[in-house]
């Protein structure tokens, strides 16, 4: 499966250690399926004075030699896991989370329920609505080693 890595700089061989903490799903290297999706993320690099690379990499595992968590909506599953993981709790020890990215309307509703200025309830209710773009979070060093090959990099 070809997945895409935007960043400031071409990344030949990635890694879980230069990863942020308290993103979506932890720590750990993200990817996406979908090159649109990949290309506007790299633009906010350029917004920000930077070079903007497009990474290509193949991703090829058995589902069965792995822990793989899904998220195949916005649910209450999906939004107890980021909040778990937004407070910068590991939640679970997965290889490779996959899921909807918290996109920026999905970001506001989620600042508002973090935030207590809405209940649960009312923020499932506003993220039925979203249709989830796909992120990748490979949280596993040796997954990556083993099943993540780099295909090449482009300057955007």
């Amino acid at each position: 499966m070809i997945l895409y890595h935007s960043s400031y700089t071409d990344i030949r061989q990635p890694d879980t250690k230069h990863s942020r903490s308290y993103l979506d799903f932890g720590q750990g290297f993200y990817l996406t399926s979908l090159h649109e999706q990949a290309v506007r993320y790299a633009q906010r690099f350029k917004r920000r004075g930077q070079q903007a690379w497009l990474n290509t990499y193949d991703l090829n595992y058995d589902e069965t030699e792995w822990n793989v968590r899904h998220f195949e909506t916005y649910d209450k599953s999906w939004l107890d896991f980021v909040a778990l993981c937004r407070e910068g709790n590991t939640a679970g020890d997965y290889d490779m989370i996959v899921g909807g990215v918290a996109n920026d309307r999905v970001i506001a509703t989620l600042d508002r329920y973090f935030l207590g200025e809405i209940s649960q309830e009312t923020a499932l209710g506003l993220l039925k609505y979203e249709k989830p773009n796909v992120q990748f979070c490979i949280r596993s060093e040796r997954m990556i080693k083993e099943c993540l090959k780099y295909i090449g990099s482009e300057q955007i």
